[in-house]
């Protein structure tokens, strides 16, 4: 993406901005329409990139396309353990000759000759096939097959999966194991990739313990256990935690952060309304932030926002400091931003049928959890805001249109970062 390109994907975002009825008066935003305001703030954002050794890459996203160094394999190798023979047979064994992986060249082979050869040897010159040695046998010198030859079978010929400068990934792919393997073969040290967004938290608020149980109107810090390793699913290297209170010293903490965070997203939790300890917009505002999302029609959740500091270098995304309204936070604009951040193309789209008629709000989208079967999406039940028991047995949340969902109907589907196909895909 061009600067000119990312400047005029910022400029679109800006255009969808929508305010909540609470914090400015206008329209909250529409649920689908925020995340894709998320998603093209993330993918506007001038990349950075690294080059990295191989065993630092896992996680990352290519920067440029993955071409082969090599051709692979870069010379004809066996298949299977067995015997190398040339012309047909019976063959002559060739004694004390042994072609074993990472040998030199071999001796080529003389027509009505064998040699036992190892799986990834090279293939002698001649070799018209191998046989492998359950379906062979030797007697006397000689080596006869149970089975009939072919040429040419069970030899992995020269450039059979890719030639030198093949693309093997497009750039935008993600680091997994897999293609950690597949760069090593291919002659790769190192790789040169977009790094895992920063993110750093910060929770807000006085009322909140951080051990023992709850008492005398002082509850415990659900946030902060849950949302370092949440976002670390989702694909962010979440640089630190930390608890800042509601008073003025806790403000100019908050202030500082939103002016010189190293990191690329500053998540926030709680004081994102319009309260006496609010502190979230007048912060932005001091600040100079731009409102790309203020608020939107969802619930729980409707509080939430998004902010462009720095000119887009960096953002912030304010989530409600209700437990289940910060993951429908999460999952509504960090997740979405964090893509777009690293490179990633959205999620594909998929819907499940649910079991039995969900309730809606009468305007906005709900989002319930939901377990999944092999068939449909079974809602589950303690969904309010500041519940985590329906989200802890969940697979997923089930995206409910204003009005509710009818038994059997279709409804988009957000996994779970740690289910089977979770966000870091």
């Amino acid at each position: 993406m061009t600067a000119s390109d990312a400047e005029r994907a910022v400029d679109e975002a800006l255009a969808l901005v929508a305010r909540n009825p609470d914090t400015g008066g206008h329209r909250a935003a529409a649920w689908s329409r925020a995340r894709e305001i998320a998603a093209r703030a993330g993918a506007a954002t001038r990349p950075r990139t690294h080059r990295v050794p191989l065993a630092e890459a896992l996680g990352e996203v290519l920067a440029v396309p993955l071409e082969a160094l090599t051709d692979l394999p870069s010379f004809d190798t066996s298949a299977m353990d067995g015997w190398a023979v040339s012309g047909p047979g019976p063959w002559t064994v060739r004694p004390g000759a042994d072609v074993l992986a990472g040998a030199e060249r071999p001796d080529p082979l003389a027509d009505g000759e064998a040699v036992r050869i190892a799986t990834g040897a090279r293939i002698p010159a001649d070799t018209t096939a191998v046989i492998r040695s359950e379906h062979s046998r030797e007697a006397h010198g000689q080596l006869y097959a149970d089975r009939d030859v072919v040429t040419g079978q069970d030899i992995r010929l020269r450039g059979q999966e890719c030639r030198s400068g093949d693309q093997l990934l497009p750039a935008g792919s993600g680091v997994t194991p897999a293609v950690l393997g597949l760069a090593a073969a291919a002659g790769y040290d190192e790789l040169l990739t977009r790094p895992r967004p920063r993110v750093e938290v910060l929770v807000l608020g006085d009322e909140l313990l951080t051990e023992g149980r709850p008492h005398d109107g002082l509850i415990r810090d659900a946030l902060s256990p849950m949302l370092g390793p949440w976002l670390d699913r989702m694909g962010a290297d979440v640089t630190g935690t930390r608890r800042l209170g509601d008073d003025a010293e806790g403000v100019e903490a908050l202030l500082r952060a939103v002016t010189g965070s190293a990191a690329d997203v500053v998540v926030t939790t709680g004081g994102t309304a319009s309260g006496p300890v609010d502190h979230v917009h007048p912060v932005l505002s001091r600040a100079g932030a731009e409102l790309l999302v203020d608020g939107v029609a969802v619930r729980p959740g409707h509080p939430m926002l998004l902010a462009r500091l720095d000119s887009g270098a960096r953002h912030l995304v304010g989530l409600p400091g209700n437990p289940l309204a910060a993951v429908s936070g999460l999952l509504t604009l960090a997740e979405p931003l964090l893509r777009g951040l690293a490179g990633r193309a959205p999620r594909p789209r998929w819907t499940a049928p649910v079991r039995g008629a969900v309730s809606g709000h009468p305007y906005d989208t709900r989002l319930v959890p939901v377990v999944l079967t092999s068939e449909e999406a079974v809602p589950l039940r303690f969904s309010g805001p500041a519940m985590l028991r329906g989200i802890a047995a969940a697979d997923a949340l089930a995206v409910v249109p204003p009005h509710g969902a009818k038994d059997g109907q279709e409804l988009e589907i957000l996994e779970l970062p740690w289910s089977a196909g979770g966000c870091f895909t």
